[in-house]
């Protein structure tokens, strides 16, 4: 029961409506309680002084407040059970974008997503319904006990003497209910996953004709997932009769104990009536207990995946007392003795004893084949990762000593693979700059050349432009990712490979805004087609995580080395 400690701790943020809650438990709980006495004092009284109309007009009473107490305590536990889950949903959110990229290739962000959606659906209903339900029967169990106690103490003996007979199996059993839970939680987050990624790439899927491939591997999870399920059902049933038939047997042994006592005239049929009804009480809130134990140890399980994600904390994060970088921005940095292997791989050297420095307004060209490390430099840059050993520096300062926020509030990137939001162009292109003016983005879309495709759109920029921005060809989304870009306005500007969705026409338009726009900041470009960094004011060519050239394009060539041999190779077959 453990993980179900950290929902009780963010109930505990609001305490008028837990206190409401409770309060309403324990009247509710009360009212079922009273009724037995109720029928006591109808059999001992009301038919022996002959005022059976106001002992049920007490009963009537009774049933009242607990109608209402019951209206209450539905819509308290509710709003609660809503409100921690919107918490928690905010918590773990909040912590999920704080952690560096490291952390998804380890973890499937798909798989989390599927924790976010079905793992909270499940903690929301058991908190809104299952806990209360527990709850209600926990107090009434106990109370009733107590009640049977007053009425029959030899009785009740015997039943607190079966109590750890009762406990002690639906514990155990209790257990492999939960690890069944947690891998029923998993087998279902893992079809979240599959669905999401073959939905994602249904062009892929279609144009290979792999549907009945895919269908039958989803086919193969769902009967795992329905296999765990079995289990975990099976072991609840099991559960369930073994709780019912330990306590209800009791209890029909003690009714049975009971009945040859009133027989024998030491107890008084109103007694022994309220001593049955009260037991009938306790004996459904045990059986009930029982029957939700499996869906409170499956609310445990999913808390408990969700408090992993909320308890991971962010590798690359600030230092107690950050380093200030200097004011205003210089945009320089520095690669000093750099060897870097990513986490995942981590016998492979992605950087070599790497050293490089880019001064102020200089633009730098990285070039050279495929998983020669020009990327990294980029992760590094933005301290998405630490190095290994050496040294990041941006304006002299070392990243590690800085705060990766106010880092990256002086950077500026296109990526690749240009990634856009499900919102609309406007937003998407201020996302850098969030309180920039129309002005601003029409400046910078114009700039990017985007500025026709913009005003064409229905409602202009306030056009929803679909996920990761389907709505838009690629080269269109590739130029609202350099307007975005443009509309950051940092001092420090990572491209990589900005024009590579572009047509030819569009290269040509982009290439000269961004070389205008180049001036005075400096830029780093990784680029596979050497005709866009011709002009870069110098040229570095990586190959094994090491720089084996560097050098303006004019001097490249001259050495004939393997920059002149990439340059042969491309402006040949073009």
């Amino acid at each position: 029961m453990g993980p179900l400690w950290m929902l009780v701790r963010a109930a505990w943020h609001y305490p008028g409506h837990m206190a409401g809650a409770g309060l309403a438990l324990l009247t509710t709980s009360a009212a079922t309680l009273a009724i037995p006495s109720g029928f006591k004092l109808v059999i001992d009284r009301g038919f022996g002084d002959g005022e059976i109309t106001r002992w049920f007009q007490y009963l009537l009473i009774l049933v009242l407040v607990l109608a209402i107490g019951t209206a209450f305590r539905f819509y308290l536990v509710s709003w609660l059970s809503e409100r921690v889950v919107a918490d928690l949903r905010l918590k773990v959110y909040d912590n999920l974008v704080t952690l560096p990229p490291s952390f998804y290739e380890d973890n499937n962000p798909r798989e989390i997503s599927s924790r976010m959606t079905s793992d909270t659906a499940i903690i929301e209903q058991v908190v809104g319904s299952t806990i209360s339900v527990a709850l209600r029967n926990a107090l009434t169990a106990i109370g009733g006990t107590i009640y049977m106690f007053i009425l029959a103490p030899g009785l009740t003996v015997w039943l607190l003497l079966a109590i750890p007979a009762v406990i002690l199996p639906l514990v155990l059993m209790g257990r492999r209910v939960r690890l069944l839970s947690r891998s029923s939680q998993d087998r279902i987050a893992d079809l979240g996953a599959m669905v999401s990624e073959v939905l994602g790439g249904i062009r892929i899927v279609q144009v290979f004709n792999q549907e009945r491939r895919e269908a039958a591997r989803f086919g193969g999870a769902v009967e795992r997932s329905f296999e765990t399920a079995r289990r975990r059902i099976l072991m609840r049933a099991l559960l369930t009769a073994l709780a019912m038939g330990l306590v209800l047997g009791a209890l029909v042994a003690l009714m049975w104990r009971g009945a040859l006592d009133v027989q024998a005239g030491t107890i008084t049929g109103g007694t022994i009536a309220a001593f049955v009804i009260t037991a009938g009480l306790v004996g459904g809130a045990f059986g009930s207990l029982a029957e939700v134990y499996g869906e409170v140890l499956r609310a445990a399980g999913a808390a408990q995946r969700l408090g992993e994600l909320l308890a991971t904390r962010a590798v690359i994060a600030a230092p107690a007392r950050p380093q200030a970088l200097p004011s205003p921005p210089r945009g320089s940095v520095a690669f000093q003795n750099v060897t870097f292997r990513y986490p995942t791989r981590p016998d492979d050297k992605a950087l070599r004893d790497f050293t490089l420095t880019v001064e102020p307004g200089e633009t730098v060209a990285v070039v050279g084949p495929s998983g020669a490390g020009k990327s990294t430099l980029f992760q590094l840059i933005a301290r998405f990762y630490d190095p290994q050993s050496g040294s990041v520096r941006v304006d002299g300062i070392d990243l590690t000593r800085a705060d990766p926020g106010e880092l990256r509030q002086r950077l500026a990137l296109v990526p690749q693979e240009s990634v856009l939001f499900a919102a609309s162009a406007r937003d998407n292109l201020r996302y850098g700059a969030w309180d920039a003016s129309d002005e601003a983005i029409w400046e910078a879309a114009r700039a990017a050349n985007a500025e026709q495709f913009l005003h064409a759109l229905p409602d202009g920029l306030d056009t929803f432009i679909g996920d990761s921005g389907a709505r838009l060809s690629g080269g269109q989304r590739q130029r609202v990712a350099i307007a975005r870009a443009l509309l950051r306005d940092a001092p420090l500007l990572l491209l990589d490979e900005a024009t590579s969705a572009l047509d030819a026409q569009s290269e040509k338009l982009v290439q000269s805004a961004l070389e205008t726009l180049m001036k005075g900041r400096t830029t780093i470009v990784i680029a596979h087609r050497l005709a866009t960094v011709r002009a870069a004011d110098r040229i570095v060519v990586m190959e094994n995580g090491a720089i084996v050239e560097q050098g303006t394009h004019a001097q490249l060539v001259e050495r004939d080395g393997l920059y002149a041999n990439l340059a042969a190779l491309q402006f040949e077959s073009e």
